[in-house]
């Protein structure tokens, strides 16, 4: 109900009338998701059953099972702060080894493994050699399309098939095998293209190469549209890069969404090669984790330690001195203010959860320690973008830091 209102939507168009009702759970909930809440639903008359209840098995981490009292587990937030530019590969590693119908396992070497020969060496090889070449050979425009010969129908019937199998992989739940079917035309693309070398024929047959090229940029556009369930942040930079947009979804599975001369740029390399330092960093990380707190105030247990990290990961932080322009309280939410701040570089709202230590305008004008380059998320229904740093006092008190001397807003914290 708080989402639908802070959305402008009304919440029984989700639950009542004519809306389909999907559960997605971990088998442990199999018996409530599919007999005792359903039997709650109907007793109280007016709402929509769950017409599936599609339950996952169980994902493991390292040989061992998620816990996250023992702290076993990789936690996105941490993971973000580290690897903010390989989201997606997690996410394709994730959905790739998704315990639909067995537990399954995720490992770091897995990880490395499926970044780096299907991510990069099959998609990103591909979508880089048919934008390079387009460039190379006829100035970055959709060559013209001449003589088809029998492999060339062949993948236009490949590519013109894909989008139903897509479609009916994820109607059946089968998310795993759906993003199977997007990788399977990034593998055609590539055998393509090495099939025919158009590297070699440009000398002696250009107009073929012509043809060539075009078909794979009509891949790579097929790619970029089926991408974006899956991979959205690829999906995005492909759909730029070819001047497409995701209002062009219906357009998968044609051969001709790119027309003759249009303009396409070439993102650079999709994928950076995972070095096996990153996999060695994680598992220390998921190690150290384990150890039980070594320190103690009093008798009271404090925060345990957080994993070790190098200067390079620390200096991906920007945090900065802000002075607070103005703060309310958000409404309907008793532990947030919403605080306009002058960063030194701009003046942005963050939304902050000291309301139960201070009073709005006890703030105005102070000069805190400000997160700058944390990503922006709604909170109550309001953008959010960066954090105050806070310290978090014995009984549980927050406090701001402020600097010694009187410093303006903009300064670095080294």
């Amino acid at each position: 109900k708080q989402w639908a209102q802070d959305n402008n939507k009304n919440w029984e168009d989700y639950w009542k009338g004519d809306a389909k009702l999907t559960h997605f759970i971990g088998k442990d909930n199999i018996v409530f998701h599919a007999i005792i809440f359903p039997i709650l639903l109907k007793d109280h008359g007016g709402f929509l059953l769950p017409e599936n209840v599609p339950a996952y098995e169980f994902l493991n981490l390292e040989g061992q099972k998620f816990s996250t009292s023992r702290n076993w587990a990789v936690w996105l937030h941490e993971f973000i702060a580290r690897h903010p530019e390989r989201i997606d590969e997690l996410k394709y590693t994730l959905t790739a080894i998704a315990p639909e119908s067995k537990d399954s396992e995720f490992t770091w070497k897995e990880f490395q493994t499926r970044v780096n020969s299907e991510l990069a060496d099959i998609m990103g090889n591909f979508v880089n050699r048919a934008l390079v070449l387009t460039d190379k050979y006829f100035e970055g425009k959709v060559p013209q399309l001449h003589t088809l010969y029998e492999q060339d129908l062949e993948l236009i019937s490949v590519l013109a098939a894909a989008p139903g199998k897509v479609k009916e992989k994820c109607a059946a739940y089968k998310f795993r095998d759906a993003q199977t079917e997007v990788m399977n035309i990034a593998r055609l693309g590539n055998k393509y293209l090495a099939d025919n070398e158009p590297w070699k024929l440009i000398k002696t047959d250009p107009q073929r190469v012509e043809t060539i090229l075009h078909l794979s940029l009509q891949i790579t556009a097929n790619m970029a549209l089926l991408l974006a369930p899956f991979l959205p942040k690829t999906s995005q930079i492909l759909l730029n890069s070819l001047g497409l947009s995701l209002a062009d979804w219906n357009k998968a599975g044609k051969s001709d969404i790119l027309k003759m001369n249009d303009v396409v740029t070439n993102p650079g390399i999709l994928f950076q090669k995972v070095e096996d330092s990153l996999v060695e960093n994680e598992l220390a990380i998921l190690e150290a984790s384990k150890a039980e707190p070594i320190i103690q105030l009093e008798a009271k247990e404090v925060e345990a330690l957080k994993p070790e990290i190098t200067f390079e990961d620390f200096s991906k932080l920007d945090i900065r001195l802000g002075t607070i322009l103005a703060a309310e309280k958000v409404p309907k939410a008793d532990r947030l203010l919403k605080l306009t701040v002058d960063t030194g570089i701009d003046t942005r709202t963050i939304v902050s959860g000291i309301a139960e230590h201070y009073a709005p305008e006890d703030v105005i004008g102070l000069t805190v320690q400000v997160l700058l380059n944390l990503a922006p998320r709604k909170i109550k229904g309001i953008e959010s973008f960066g954090m105050i740093l806070m310290a978090d006092g014995e009984n549980g008190e927050l406090s701001f830091m402020h600097p010694e001397k009187k410093l303006k807003a903009g300064g670095a914290i080294k």
